[in-house]
This record gives C-alpha cells, structure tokens and sequence, in this order.
C-alpha cells in the first residue's frame, strides 16, 4: 500500500523534479517505510510505500528486466502468485516477491489489456520506455477502492493518490468547483468524476488513462476497461438458477476470497462489529487463520454500541478481541486532525478516522472490512425506498408543475421534525422536481434535496429553480456520470439497479474514498473482501428470485454463509453503523459546530450563502432535522478553511525512514541507472 504521483510532460527537468518533491512530501503519511522516485525526460514519477507484502524486496519503483519498463504503484494484487507462475513461464525473471513486480512483467507481457487479468485494489502508472517518445500508462481497479487524481495544466499532466497531494505540487489554482459544490450539497460528498477543485478530476473506476507519446500527454482521455453490465453478460448464463443453488455457488467464492485477502507480512485484523458482513469475514478468516485478530469500537450512549454481541461472536471464534471505548471528549480532542485526515470533505468520512486510528492504536497494520456487503446483497433500506420513489417520480410527470407545488406545501405542513422530516423532504423533492436528478436513486440518496441545494447557495429555492439549476451542469460534471450510471440500470430489476448504483454513487465517491484517505492517515491498509470483482459480478449475474427474499435483508448472504454465524446475528434488524453525532452536537461539540457555521471562510462564502446555512443548525438545535446536515456543512467550511483559504499542512519526512531508490536517464538512449 502506498501513495503515488507523477509529472508528464514537463520538459524542464527540474521544475517536474521539484513538483514532484513536493507531493512526495505530502504523501508521506501514506508511505512512512519508504519513497522512490523514476526520472525520465519529460516523465517523473514517484511513490511512498508502506510494507505489507514482500517487506525487505517491495521497494519501488520497480522495473523489468531490462530496465525500460517501470511501475509505481498503490494497492494489492491477489492473484499475484498465480500470474507470477504463468509469467514466468513465459520467460519472464522475476527479483523480488512483490505483487508490484507482477504488474510490470504483465504489462511487458499483455500491455493495456493486463488490467483484465488483475484480481484487486489498485492505481499505477508505468513508465515504458521501449518506444520513442516513452509512453505512460495509469489505471485504476474496477470498483474505485484505490483513488487516483489528474490535472491537465499548461500541456503537461499531473497525477496522485491525493486531491492534496496535486495541491502541494504547486502547480494547480487552489480554486473551488461551483459544479462540485452542487454535487458535495446533495449528497454530503463530491460525485465522480469531479473534486471540490475546480480543474482536479478523478480517474474513475474501472478506466485508465493511455499516455502514448510524454510530450504531449494532454492529447489522452480517460477510456473505459471495464463495467459490471458488461461483466454480468459475459458471465455463465444463470436465468434459472434458484436462490438456494445461488447460495451453494456463493460460500466457495467467499471463501476463496477471504483466504487471497489474508495474504500480508504484518499484523492483520478484522474491523469487527454486530452485523452479518464483519461477522461473515470474522467467521471465514478463523477458518484460515488460527490466530484471528478483532476489533471493535465501542461506546457509551444507549442503543449505539455493539459491543456484547461482537464479544460474544469473538469468544465463539477464538479472536483475539481488542475494544476501544470512543467518546465525545476523545472526538471533540481530536476534531481537527480528524478533518485534516480527509483528503475531500465528506458528511461521514470522520467515522471512519476514529475507527482506523483506533485500530492502529491496537497494533494493526492491515484490516479487513465488511464495506461492500449493504451494496452487493441489498442491505441498505434504499433498495426499498427507491422503487417508491420511482413511482412518486413517473405520477409526477404527469401532473402539472401548479397541481404539485400545492400538494408538495400541504405534505410539508404535515411533516413532523427529526428524521421524519427529512424523509418527507426527500419525498417532497421527488414530485416537485422529478427530473432534477437522473434517477429516482438519486433522490433516496440525496442529504439536501435540490431546492435546498439551490436555496444554499443562492438560486431560486423552488421547484423550477433546482431543475434548470442542476440540469445545467456542463456535460463532463458529476451530473454525467449520474446519467450513464442510470442509462447502465436501464431494465434491469429493482435490486440489480439499485445494487450497481449504490456502487457507482454512495460506495464510491463516500465510503471507499473516506476509507482509502483516513485509513492511509494513519498507515493502515484496509482491505474489502466483499468487494472482489468475481464475487460482485457472479452476484449481479443472479437473476432476481436468486438473491433476494421479501423482509430478508442480505437473505442470499445469511444463506450461504448461515451455519457459520451466531444466531443472534441473524436475527437481528438492519443497523447502520455511526458515531452518536446525534447526542454529542447537543453538547460542547455542537458549540465548535455553531462557531463555524457562523463564519464561513473567505472561499466558501463567495458560494454559500450565510442565512440558509445558519437556519440549517438552528433547525438541527430545534429537531427539525438530523444531524448529519449540519454536520456536513462544518466538515466542508473547515475543509475549505485548510486546504482553499491556505496551503496544506506538509508532514515532514520521518527520520527512521529509509533513503529512497532514485532512478534516472544515464545516457541520450535513455538507459536506466539505480542510484541512492
């Protein structure tokens, strides 16, 4: 695991060099055990590495046997010893025992097409000099669970693992996206392929980036390598199969997959709480492995603590089982560092800070996760909520806008406060503008609805407003991504579509981004079982009488996996794991809270306007709302307030930490040289 970054295209090698330096520096806490860097006319790249597999032979970058192909890379390659076997015979040497080296050989190998061969998390970019001019070649894994960032700035191209990283890099206008402020509005997080900052995009998952000339990398654009309609199609033909032989075909591909995803060199765990995803991994890994490692974060206000049941499945399994006891003084201590963890704001990505640093404080160097599972086998209440709200959405369309708007403000009267309003909100939102979001999902997932994210940031509040307000996003904004998303669910069942756009949406511009940023902040890799490619697409495969029992939650999981869990687990109603937000904003937490929305920074204030922002705390404090819409606001003005308003906080280098391999242009052949 590891942070990489790069410059293309720069002709001045010192000012690429330099650059570089300077993102190096920023990703450190990625990378603490080592840092290399590839120097090539007009391609610099480099990398921070955190040891987990092939501790003593895995630094990078690392090259082919000639020495003019290189890779830098983040993430974890399965399926590595099994491509290391065919490779080798077909007569590639291979020097160390790193998956890194894997990925070179395979690209020497299959070029492009060795992504289709890769089993895991990943982003990487090989440098391949075998051609004049040399070529760069950057992918990510299919699911997004490793981020990677690009610029195209002034002709050359920059890349990270980090929106932060390109910032310190010194060549990007710290400038807010107007488009991405929409986005982050609605759903409490930045939508691909966009970041908070305007001209810093994201690959998207399941894309690479082909750089076939270094002079001009400018000329390239994303393309697309993979997409779970695609995948589904190619798959066996499953039509008929029933839920309970879908069941049987399943455990042997869970099992497969925790066992790949145990492979490391250093201390490994699981993030164990109550319910059925953790516990199904708890559950498979001590088949495994006889020294199982758990933990769990605790708490002390009624109703959100986990604690004796995930205990009671560590006793039964053999665990070894840490508990951490998180409370609001602990949370309100460490606030600031917490969002200075995130490399984009996020309305939920401060859970997962407190979970990952509790981990590392019990000696953890890689986690396993159940993330994944509420998405592949319909956990979340969305894949109810959703096939409501396209309902709402079709009889809207047939009214006229008056009829709505009357009908809309007697529903409103009647909504209550709390959680209750906020739903009725959602709902509300979905008749008076049922075209403002692409698709009735969207509406289910949204934190503001339109009109509010209108109202926020100064356009018109009512129904027209946020449809022609959000429809006019340029055609490369977020608002694309969301419509090819709901093309690719176009008839298909309820649950598939449902399923693909929790992934393509929620999963991934929130969960797996918050994950990947807070985790590497605390040097811990997190690693996503459930979330193996084969396994996603075998599922999506199904057809829908084969993964789903009406008032089942996650029914094909519990069935396939039923007899290695305790009952309780199985009994037990759907919760969503959080933090007690909701009791500790009403204490000294919510006055930093009430402070900051108070005084919005320089940069954000251009955009959101005061009034709206301030009535949304104060209808917090008066219950007509839930927290997590406050909350939201305060981790984006704070977020705005250290990265935007100022430059970025720089980690210095650790002084435990190794030098790093340099590798450069010895002669005009561009042959390569090591160097310390």
């Amino acid at each position: 695991m590891c942070g990489i970054c790069g410059v293309i295209g720069i002709e001045h090698g010192i000012a690429a060099g330099e650059a570089l330096r300077r993102m190096l520096a920023s990703l450190w806490h990625r990378g603490p055990d080592d840092e290399g860097r590839l120097e090539q006319p007009h391609a610099h790249l480099g990398m921070r590495r955190l040891s987990i597999i092939d501790l003593a032979g895995g630094s990078q970058p690392v090259c082919n046997e000639t020495g003019r192909v290189a890779v830098v890379y983040n993430g974890e390659i399965y399926n590595f010893p099994e491509l290391r076997e065919t490779l080798g015979g077909l007569g590639h040497a291979f020097r160390t025992h790193s998956d890194t080296e894997v990925i070179v050989h395979a690209y020497e190998q299959w070029g492009p097409e060795c992504v289709q061969r890769f089993n895991g998390m990943f982003a990487f970019a090989i440098w391949d000099g075998r051609s004049d001019p040399a070529q760069v070649f950057i992918a990510r894994d299919r699911l997004g669970i490793k981020p990677l960032y690009y610029s195209n700035v002034g002709g050359a191209l920059v890349f990270a693992s980090e929106v932060r990283a390109l910032l310190a890099s010194g060549l990007i206008e710290r400038r807010l996206s107007p488009s991405a402020l929409w986005s982050y509005l609605l759903f409490g997080s930045v939508s691909e392929p966009e970041t908070l900052i305007s001209g810093i995009f994201s690959l998207p998952p399941g894309y690479f980036l082909h750089i076939t000339d270094v002079t001009r990398p400018s000329a390239s654009s994303p393309k697309r390598y993979w997409g779970l309609a695609e995948a589904a199609a190619r798959a066996p033909q499953q039509s008929r199969t029933s839920f309970a032989d879908a069941a049987k075909a399943l455990r042997p591909l869970l099992e497969g997959v925790v066992r790949r995803h145990l492979i490391a060199d250093v201390p490994l765990g699981v993030f164990l709480s109550s319910g059925m995803d953790s516990t199904c991994l708890a559950a498979l890994a001590a088949r495994e492995s006889g020294a199982l490692h758990t933990f769990t974060v605790i708490f002390s206000e009624p109703g959100f603590s986990e604690a004796p049941m995930a205990r009671r499945t560590a006793e039964r399994l053999g665990a070894k089982h840490q508990e951490m006891l998180l409370s609001a003084g602990t949370v309100l201590a460490r606030i600031d560092e917490a969002v200075a963890a995130l490399d984009q704001p996020t309305a939920d990505g401060i859970n997962t800070y407190f979970v990952s640093w509790a981990a590392r404080q019990a000696g953890l160097k890689v986690a396993l996760s159940g993330l994944g599972g509420d998405e592949v086998f319909g956990g979340y209440s969305t894949f109810r909520s959703t096939p409501r709200a396209a309902r709402v959405r079709a009889l809207a369309r047939a009214v006229p806008r008056p009829l709505r708007s009357l009908a809309a403000r007697a529903v409103l009267r009647s909504a209550g406060g709390g959680q209750r309003a906020d739903a009725v909100r959602k709902g509300v939102s979905v008749w008076r503008s049922p075209e403002a979001l692409p698709h009735a999902h969207f509406f289910a997932r949204s934190l503001f609805p339109p009109e509010s994210c209108a109202d926020l940031l100064g356009g018109d509040g009512g129904a027209a407003g946020a449809e022609n307000s959000a429809a006019s996003q340029p055609a490369e904004s977020w608002r694309a991504w969301l419509e090819q998303a709901a093309r690719e669910v176009q008839g298909r069942d309820d649950f598939s579509a449902v399923s693909w756009l929790e992934m393509r949406s929620y999963m991934v511009n929130m969960l797996l981004r918050d994950t990947d940023a807070v985790s590497m902040a605390h040097s811990l890799e997190v690693r996503v079982p459930l979330l193996d490619h084969q396994l996603v697409e075998f599922v999506a495969a199904l057809p829908a009488a084969a993964k789903q029992r009406a008032g089942h939650p996650k029914a094909l999981l519990a069935e396939s996996i039923g007899d290695l869990l305790p009952e309780e687990v199985l009994r037990q109603p759907k919760r969503t794991f959080t933090l007690p937000w909701q009791h500790w904003l009403r204490g000294p937490l919510g006055d930093r809270v009430a402070q900051n929305l108070g005084e919005l920074c320089a940069p954000l204030s251009d955009h959101l306007q005061s009034k709206p922002v301030r009535d949304v705390w104060q209808n917090f404090r008066a219950g007509q709302t839930g927290w997590s819409r406050p909350w939201s606001l305060y981790v984006l003005n704070e977020w705005v307030r250290r990265n935007v308003s100022a430059p970025i906080a720089i980690a210095p280098p650790s002084p435990d930490s190794r030098p790093g391999a340099v590798i450069g242009s010895a002669d005009a052949r561009g042959a390569i040289r090591s160097a310390s």
